[in-house]
């Protein structure tokens, strides 16, 4: 059973993350594997690890460790980017006491969904519409009835650089961050292909967090921008790491003699020549990576087409992906970016466990805040014919008859 490591980092300021163009007024949707990749590259450079490091993963056909994407996350809540099978909701598995729900729920609004929410549509369970709101700030998908305030919001500061010789102040150039509210942070899944890489890299790795909690992840460093708390650590099997229920499914699955099976990206992929690919199949999508050289020569990277989160590959065996070296023409060494895929099967449906509805244990016995409230019953009808009693004193009296020489007579 392959064991993963779960890091959960709680920033101290902003964060830079920025598009591939190089605009400066945006920044990307996330922090994406590859970056994170070239992010812990570098750690391990400082560490002195770099050529075993990249043995064991950028030059290794079978990468002894696969990330992640940096994905937000607020108290104990997990987002991540929805298989896109299975997002939105399939119809089949949307419930609600009120029919408005049903229609309206914007589930294309969120980019970010819980894990457990997640983990129940893999398994097979059903979804409570009434209970989820998107957050148009963050892109996340909120539970209704719990207050909460945006995890996260992409903002704009203006800064005027200021000339050390004139003493004189630039124009003012943007420079888009994302600020995390307090309780808020990115998370990280890092997959060991076996035990033995386990025992080698799982230290390394802290370390190489630790470092980069001081010295700062993505752009802006120099402001003080990317750093973070201690980064938190926890282990476990995947995926029940993450996502338990997927877990005990994914042991009811004995379809073995399957000739394709769905696998749910959960970081950039580049696909490397062993990978078999149904291409015509599945649900996909491309983007376009680039960027610089880090260092003095900021030279021009390769652009590579990369699969993004959240996509379905159809393939016979998991995808493995591979590290692509995008270093410019002429270049002093590789400079690898990382297609390396962490993928998770998708449990078929036999291996799924259908219930009712979604509700965490202790909210079970929680009120919804909007009740439906049911008209009262209706009292049973007499079969006796109803006779109406009118008093004596409120019998209206006949009206007496005009003549042609009243006033107000008509024909």
């Amino acid at each position: 059973m392959q064991q993963a490591l779960l890091v959960r980092l709680r920033p101290s300021g902003p964060w830079r993350y920025g598009p591939s163009d190089g605009a400066l007024d945006r920044v990307d949707t996330l922090y994406r594997s590859d970056r994170l990749f070239s992010a812990i590259t570098l750690a391990m450079l400082q560490l002195g690890l770099l050529d075993s490091w990249l043995d064991a993963t950028a030059r290794s056909e079978k990468p002894a460790v696969a990330f992640t994407s940096l994905f937000p996350f607020q108290g104990d809540t997990l987002f991540v980017t929805p298989p896109a099978n299975l997002w939105p909701p399939p119809s089949s598995l949307v419930n609600s006491p009120s029919p408005v729900f049903l229609t309206k729920v914007r589930w294309r609004a969120a980019h970010f969904v819980p894990l457990s929410l997640v983990d129940a549509l893999l398994t097979g369970q059903s979804v409570l519409a009434d209970q989820w709101i998107p957050d148009p700030d963050s892109g996340c998908l909120l539970r209704r009835d719990r207050p909460s305030s945006s995890p996260f919001r992409n903002v704009t500061r203006a800064t005027s650089p200021v000339d050390r010789v004139s003493l004189t102040s630039v124009s003012a150039e943007p420079n888009a961050c994302v600020e995390f509210e307090p309780g808020s942070g990115l998370w990280t899944a890092i997959r060991f292909a076996d035990d033995a890489a386990q025992e080698t890299w799982t230290e390394p790795l802290k370390s190489a967090f630790r470092l980069l909690a001081d010295t700062g992840f993505g752009g802006g460093r120099s402001k003080g921008w990317g750093q973070v708390q201690a980064p938190e650590f926890e282990t476990g099997a995947w995926p029940s790491l993450i996502l338990p229920k997927t877990g005990r499914a994914a042991k009811n699955d004995t379809h073995e003699e399957q000739t394709s099976r769905s696998y749910w990206l959960m970081s950039l992929y580049s696909p490397a020549a062993a990978d078999s690919v149904n291409w015509s199949g599945g649900q996909y999508e491309l983007t376009v990576r680039n960027g610089r050289v880090d260092g003095s020569s900021g030279s021009l990277k390769k652009s590579v087409r990369m699969v993004v989160e959240g996509c379905i590959l159809d393939a016979t065996a998991e995808p493995i992906g591979t590290a692509v070296d995008v270093a410019p023409a002429g270049f002093a060494h590789p400079v690898y970016r990382s297609g390396i895929a962490l993928s998770l099967l998708i449990p078929p449906m036999e291996a799924r466990k259908a219930v009712e509805e979604i509700v965490p244990p202790e909210l079970e016995a929680t009120p919804f805040p909007f009740p439906v409230v049911e008209p009262p019953p209706l009292e049973p009808q007499s079969e006796e014919p109803i006779i109406k009693v009118v008093p004596e004193d409120l019998t209206p009296e006949p009206e007496p008859e005009k003549s042609p020489e009243d006033p107000g007579y008509e024909i």
